[in-house]
């Protein structure tokens, strides 16, 4: 008995899977940030003490040249950055608010690049500004989903292509559907998440690329600083030492500023895509190192009812994993599916769905939203746990919610 009341009190002391997901995103998140700024506090900070000291020169022997005190010297400086923040520069820059300037800025705006270069400095404007991006931040997030999900389906069309073709080259087809076989879908297949990373992390480097063999020549910026221009940009960032499209004339101005607003619509799409399948890996590490921790912190509890509470959460390297009782996890309903192994390797989409459901639903997000502040999580079926996808509001819901439904339906 005694070995018994200790095992329990042992596991009321663990946590839930989501909750301890959570805290360890969180601290994770939390050392990524100090090791972050201590990069980039030892690189950037000598860079800056030199500007200061080479700034401060330059004031003093201005000061003394043409007999004017630091003190006036100051205002008037103060005086240019407000001209700055204004859209002022003391070289020719385009007009900030005219059609062209202000199409521009609200650009950025309902893509949350937000460059900083145009602001609003009127209080109807800053007070328009809020509204406006209310709503036009949300309609452009909506937007995003929908090119994730498309960009996703599109993905899974072509790999299921080509795995097609390599089973058809390869004579292992069944007679009956050998001369038929687009009428048919490959059973309990799903394309990997790796491989979907893998060509959306391509396919954002193959547009930067591009991008900045165009940005270089015309803007004048070094290449690397034009890569750089690109991620900060196509990631929302949006720093805004650096703007694409600021100067008042360009030779082919029109057709450069179509493609300067195909690369950036392109890049910002693309990038969003990554970031989303990106944290789909992340949580399966996450999962894999809570699973680790638990098994430090209490060695006498079982795998299946150890810290984790959903026992075919994908983890790396899992593939064709048995249980460490050498036996596979038991069926937990009608739902279950019988292509465990798959999901356990990150194979994530079930073509026959996914192709049959081609738009993101709003009541997904709604009903998301309402189970988390109703305290219930929302659950698809059975087997909608196993597979390491389900959770989260918000985009990453809309995509853990896509994946686990097309997931489940066999």
């Amino acid at each position: 008995m005694m070995p018994s009341l200790r095992l329990q009190g042992c596991r009321s002391l663990h946590l839930n899977e989501d909750n301890g997901r959570f805290v360890l995103l969180a601290v994770l998140i939390l050392v990524y940030l100090l090791c972050g700024a201590a990069v980039f506090s030892a690189i950037e900070r000598p860079s800056e003490l030199r500007a200061h000291g080479r700034w401060n020169g330059t004031l003093l022997n201005f000061s003394e040249t043409f007999n004017i005190s630091l003190q006036e010297l100051n205002s008037f400086l103060r005086e240019y950055e407000a001209a700055i923040a204004a859209g002022i520069r003391a070289d020719a820059l385009r007009p900030r608010w005219d059609f062209t300037g202000a199409f521009y800025f609200v650009g950025t705006v309902v893509s949350t690049i937000g460059f900083g270069m145009t602001t609003p400095v009127t209080i109807a404007g800053k007070v328009f500004l809020i509204f406006y991006g209310l709503l036009g931040c949300a309609a452009t997030i909506l937007f995003f989903n929908l090119f994730l999900e498309r960009i996703i389906t599109l993905l899974a069309v072509v790999m299921k292509a080509v795995r097609e073709r390599r089973i058809r080259n390869s004579g292992l087809l069944p007679p009956g559907i050998r001369h038929d076989f687009s009428a048919y879908s490959l059973p309990g297949w799903k394309p990997s998440v790796y491989h979907v990373m893998l060509i959306l992390g391509l396919s954002a480097i193959t547009i930067s690329c591009c991008a900045s063999a165009m940005y270089s020549p015309v803007e004048g910026w070094a290449y690397l600083d034009s890569l750089y221009f690109c991620f900060v940009t196509f990631s929302t960032i949006g720093f805004g030492d650096f703007v694409s499209s600021q100067s008042a004339a360009y030779e082919y101005q029109s057709l450069y500023r179509v493609a300067n607003f195909f690369f950036m619509l392109m890049g910002v799409c693309c990038i969003y895509s990554l970031f989303n399948v990106i944290s789909i890996v992340i949580k399966q590490v996450l999962n894999w190192m809570l699973e680790k921790m638990s098994c430090l912190f209490c060695q006498r509890c079982n795998k299946a009812n150890a810290f984790l509470g959903r026992r075919n959460a994908i983890r790396p390297g899992s593939r064709g994993r048995k249980g460490r009782f050498n036996h596979q996890p038991e069926s937990e309903g009608p739902c279950d599916s019988d292509t465990e192994g798959r999901r356990l390797s990150g194979e994530m989409i079930s073509m026959k769905d996914l192709a049959a459901s081609n738009k993101v639903s709003l009541a997904i997000m709604q009903k998301q939203l309402s189970e988390s502040a109703n305290g219930y999580p929302r659950t698809v079926c059975g087997s909608s746990r196993h597979n390491g996808f389900s959770g989260g509001v918000g985009a990453l819901g809309i995509m853990n919610n896509r994946l686990a439904e097309t997931s489940n339906s066999r």
